[in-house]
């Protein structure tokens, strides 16, 4: 049995992505055998600055901060924030570009289109061939439990989440500057947080660790949960070490 990282004073924060909650994380939270983990969402916002501040609001003083996708883009303007608060940076499927104009009009047709077919057959059509690797497109399990997530958060969390994705800024000048452990995480075959984005995020942090998934798509925490759970859990030793 693996020992219990004692991580109380350090919880680590879990911001997950677009229609996404807890589930998300559970696979990963438990493999990593830690005393203290606190999953939220991006949600109540319409802007990363908001939801920054939200989170801010209500987080401890100080603590370690993992996010997928949207929670990604979230954690990039919480460091860019309050690098202070934060004691190490986990990236999963990171964009940390700002978003093209272009692409506000699609984001929001989309928005409707979800509203009109539903989620989970919204989801289904358009994003699941997106979300996971080619293997893994008649894994039914998985994407079951992602249809899940997307019906528990509902079409206002999706109306309000794509407004933090269209109004994002790039926030690579603070990955830069962050001195905390950093670690970025991507899928080989993510066509939505490509390898070329992956490969901004780590060329802007040269200090951080970063892990390419090859047999995974964009939603690497729920593909290959192993996979990822092995060098966040080095990361939060990493982090743990250094405040000592």
């Amino acid at each position: 049995m693996m020992t219990t990282l004692n991580n109380t004073h350090m919880p680590l924060v879990l911001i997950g992505g677009t229609l996404c909650n807890r589930r998300l994380w559970q696979p990963i939270v438990d493999q990593l055998a830690l005393s203290a983990a606190i999953c939220v969402e991006p949600t109540g916002a319409t802007t990363a600055e908001q939801v920054s501040q939200r989170l801010r609001s209500e987080l401890p003083p100080r603590f370690l901060l993992a996010g997928f996708s949207l929670g990604a883009i979230v954690a990039l303007q919480m460091i860019a924030d309050a690098p202070e608060r934060i004691a190490g940076l986990a990236l999963l499927s990171v964009n940390p570009l700002a978003d093209r104009p272009e692409n506000a009009t699609p984001r929001r047709e989309a928005v409707r289109a979800a509203r009109e077919q539903g989620l989970a057959n919204w989801l289904s059509a358009s994003l699941w061939p997106k979300y996971v690797a080619p293997s893994r497109l008649h894994d039914r399990e998985l994407h079951a439990v992602i249809c899940q997530m997307a019906e528990e958060c509902g079409p206002d969390v999706l109306a309000t989440q794509t407004e933090i994705a269209i109004s994002r800024g790039d926030n690579r000048e603070a990955l830069a500057a962050a001195t905390c452990p950093i670690i970025i995480i991507n899928g080989l075959h993510d066509p939505i947080c490509t390898p070329h984005y992956h490969q901004l995020a780590a060329e802007s942090a040269p200090q951080a660790t970063s892990v390419t998934l090859t047999q995974a798509g964009h939603f690497t925490v729920l593909e290959a949960p192993d996979e990822v759970a092995i060098p966040l859990r080095q990361w939060i030793q990493e982090c743990l070490h250094a405040t000592e």
